[in-house]
């Protein structure tokens, strides 16, 4: 039986899950070994740099006001990965990390009604206890709080969730109102225009930060081999060749069922964390992060029920 473009639409979806899965494990490999603001800034310039030898068409015909909105997004995607590479540094549990990065998911909805006064869905309101319960028992493992990795992860997952509501909004035509109470259509931005910006925009900001806080020079005097190999791959196959796939998927058809496949990025994480750095779960830490998933799926629950019924 051939396959639909739903249906390859839905594969590529799955390996852009396995790309970002396995992103984790260079990202954590390169973290231990040298500064993460600077990891990041070589990281996102050098995917920036690849991405924009494919869409340099498309940038050339950005206006000035979509690159300013593709900045505005590059900012807070900035931001959001400044805390979670710095997560990933102080992490003690890469799997766990996955599934709490995840958790802005579930908050995407909520920031979009806080920030933009969108309708939050139902699912929502259901998911989030489920998430708070599974948030509680990952406190419970250090005697009920926090530990300095998985804040920084939530604070990731906060801001990326505001983040995916100004990528959403800069991908997609808006009607808007003018000063003046006008309606005025907002013209939506080239996906790959739009990532390759934002990714270059993200190098530049992790890369000032990492100029004002970190020591370049050690850093500099290590940059050879394994680490540079783990760089490379970051910035290929984590990054560029994630979000060409993910880019190119999305295009195939509109009744893809990518949204529930990209909830499975954090077990894929889970998994090769587990293969890679010999990372176990407590039982506690198994049913936290499962509540965790389990809330994602309530928070997608339109989308897995009409993949469960177009199955």
């Amino acid at each position: 039986m051939p396959f639909s473009q739903a249906h390859k639409a839905d594969f590529l979806l799955l390996v852009v899950t396995l790309l970002a899965a396995i992103s984790w494990m260079f990202s954590r490999e390169a973290v231990l070994a040298m500064p993460p603001l600077l990891f990041m800034s070589l990281r996102f310039l050098l995917a920036s740099l690849l991405l924009s030898l494919v869409a340099f068409p498309q940038l050339a015909r950005l206006t000035t006001g979509q690159l300013w909105r593709c900045i505005r997004v590059g900012l807070v995607f900035g931001v959001a990965m400044c805390f979670w590479v710095l997560g990933l540094a102080f992490a003690t549990h890469v799997g766990e990390g996955a599934f709490l990065t995840s958790l802005g998911v579930v908050l995407v909805p909520v920031i979009a009604r806080v920030v933009f006064a969108e309708p939050v869905p139902g699912s929502t309101w259901l998911a989030l206890p489920v998430a708070v319960a599974g948030l509680a028992l990952l406190s419970l493992e250090q005697g009920l709080q926090l530990e300095a990795g998985q804040l920084l992860f939530i604070t990731a997952a906060a801001i990326f969730a505001l983040y995916f509501n100004l990528n959403t909004r800069a991908a997609n035509t808006l009607a808007i109102r003018d000063s003046n109470g006008h309606t005025v259509e907002q013209p939506r931005i080239p996906a790959l225009a739009l990532t390759t910006v934002v990714l270059a925009v993200v190098g530049v900001v992790t890369g000032s930060l990492s100029l004002y806080f970190e020591p370049w020079q050690d850093a500099m005097t290590q940059m050879q081999g394994e680490l540079v190999m783990w760089i490379v791959l970051s910035a290929t196959v984590g990054t560029a060749m994630r979000f060409l796939v993910q880019t190119y998927a999305q295009s195939l058809s509109l009744h893809s069922h990518g949204v529930v496949i990209m909830v499975l990025e954090p077990m894929w994480t889970a998994l090769m964390a587990a293969l890679w750095f010999g990372e176990s779960m407590t039982a506690l830490q198994g049913v936290g992060c499962g509540l965790i998933f389990l809330s994602l799926l309530v928070n997608r629950w339109r989308a897995v029920r009409r993949m469960l019924r177009l199955g």
